[in-house]
């Protein structure tokens, strides 16, 4: 059972239970109600939110400034409108939120599939029972949720679907002739009456079905097939689509798009901070019930962020797909299973995600990128694997670009070298560690203390050497792992910025 109808069926005894209840009542007598459209009541409700300074869309983060305040002109315009934007910037989300804009309880006729008002119904099973019981008319009473209808736009809907048919089943059941009122079929949208009927990936609805909506967007009724009766339905109406499906899959046609009073342009997130917000609200980090305690460094969650921003302006990737937010939200679940791991194999209690984990990630990245045709020709993986390189670099520079790092590098210049394995012991890495001089020193820079386990130092010394390898100021190869720029020349004959798979593949080719 669902919050809000237990929530019902606690109130329910409360409220009015037949029509004459209801015209008694103050806050849902005819006066009140009648003439109150379901725009008008989410304008009221809004207008009390912005009155009282309570927030809108609780989760919905880097909007506040830019798409919220648009969506809050649209309703208070008792408009019905569309969010356009790419794949994963919570369109639907969005629309779905809108319900917290409705009243908790609405009355309607008890029995009526598209929940006639009480004071003004229009089907005509209602319009029947009012005459027949007058104020005894039972009245049911709907929340929020109820009066939210969603359809996912696919070429094969139909307008019986959308909006209604003749059923010559209900007909026959009823002993009725198949031209009366009462055989209808309602679809989705008659069936939202009163509430709120949203449609996701508008472009890939057929054209003809389209043409469908036109009188309720403009005339605010429809008209069902076969039968010589206009339904007045009260429903807000949104929609959202991606702006590749105008070309690659279909488009909204002109005379609709017209009729739509707001197009409301959604977007990626504007700043790491708000990205990183929205990680942290929707991945599953926080694991009950593991044997291991997993924390992910700020530093590790800049570059998993970074990622998704480096791929946005990367030209071997279609921008017209765009690079979703579920992108670094996934890529730190499996930095957190891949950490988690690790520390179970190890038999720790405590493990920090390093670098290492994020490559181990690289599933979580490969497949949400759409290549075009230079990246196809490289490779998602070898794509994937630079970009981590280059967020590595970026996030480094923000901690250590006026840091003298001469210590460090000076250590493998000189012939030093350190290969870390990706699941090697917390312990048993700190060792390595502390034989490269001015590493682990140089991990407060990132906030780690004294106090600071042994993971949270390895995770540090690891991003350190990891970003100047990927600012080329040290070299890593295959078999020794961290080393001098030199001798890293002197071992290996191809160039510096190919990563260990490209080399490994150009081997086993020229071996071949």
């Amino acid at each position: 059972m669902s919050e809000a109808t237990s929530r019902l069926r606690n109130v329910q005894q409360s409220l009015p239970a037949t029509l004459g209840e209801l015209k008694s009542s103050e806050k849902y007598s005819e006066a009140r109600l009648t003439g109150r459209t379901v725009k008008d009541e989410m304008r009221e409700n809004l207008i009390g939110l912005l009155q009282r300074k309570e927030p809108l869309f609780p989760g919905i983060v880097g909007y506040e400034e830019t798409v919220v305040p648009q969506i809050v002109n649209a309703i208070l315009a008792r408009h019905n409108f569309i969010l356009l934007g790419l794949r994963g910037q919570a369109k639907t989300r969005l629309i779905r939120m809108l319900t917290s804009l409705l009243d908790p309880f609405a009355p309607y006729i008890a029995g009526s599939e598209i929940r006639d008002h009480p004071y003004r119904p229009i089907s005509r099973y209602a319009r029947d029972l009012v005459a027949e019981l007058g104020e005894r008319t039972p009245i049911a009473w709907m929340t929020p949720e109820d009066r939210y209808v969603e359809k996912l736009a696919t070429p094969d809907v139909t307008i019986a679907d959308m909006i209604g048919d003749i059923d010559p089943i209900k007909a026959a059941r009823r002993g009725q002739d198949i031209s009366d009122e009462l055989t209808i079929h309602y679809g989705l949208l008659p069936r939202a009456n009163r509430g709120i009927f949203a449609i996701n990936e508008l472009p890939d609805l057929a054209g003809k079905i389209q043409v469908g909506l036109f009188n309720i967007m403009q005339e605010g009724d429809i008209q069902i097939k076969g039968y010589p009766v206009r339904l007045p339905l009260d429903v807000l109406l949104v929609f959202t689509a991606n702006p590749e499906d105008y070309t690659a899959r279909g488009k909204i046609i002109t005379p609709l798009k017209d009729r739509i009073g707001s197009e409301i342009r959604t977007h990626y997130p504007l700043t790491l901070d708000h990205a990183m917000a929205i990680t942290q609200q929707e991945a599953w980090i926080h694991r009950a019930g593991s044997p291991v305690s997993v924390t992910v460094p700020l530093y590790i969650q800049e570059v998993i962020e970074q990622i998704a921003f480096l791929a946005r302006d990367d030209k071997k990737i279609d921008k017209r797909s765009g690079v979703s937010q579920r992108l670094p939200i996934t890529v730190t679940e499996n930095v957190v299973s891949s950490a988690e791991a690790r520390a179970i194999l190890c038999n720790e209690r405590d493990g920090a995600a390093r670098v290492s984990d994020v490559y181990n990630a690289l599933p979580s990245i490969t497949g949400k990128l759409e290549l075009e045709y230079e990246g196809e020709l490289r490779g998602a993986e070898v794509i994937a694997r630079d970009l981590i390189r280059l967020a590595v670099a970026r996030i480094y520079s923000n901690y250590f670009e006026a840091v003298n790092m001469n210590q460090i590098v000076q250590y493998f210049d000189l012939g030093g070298s350190l290969k870390l394995d990706a699941k090697l012991s917390s312990r048993s890495a700190l060792g390595e560690l502390q034989a490269v001089q001015g590493l682990l020193e140089k991990t407060a820079v990132l906030g780690i203390g004294p106090g600071a386990t042994d993971s949270e130092k390895v995770s540090a010394a690891e991003f350190i050497l990891e970003g100047l390898y990927a600012h080329r100021r040290i070299s890593r190869h295959e078999e020794l792992g961290f080393v001098g720029d030199d001798r890293r020349r002197s071992v290996v004959s191809e160039p510096a910025e190919e990563d260990e798979n490209r080399r490994r593949d150009r081997k086993r080719r020229q071996y071949n």
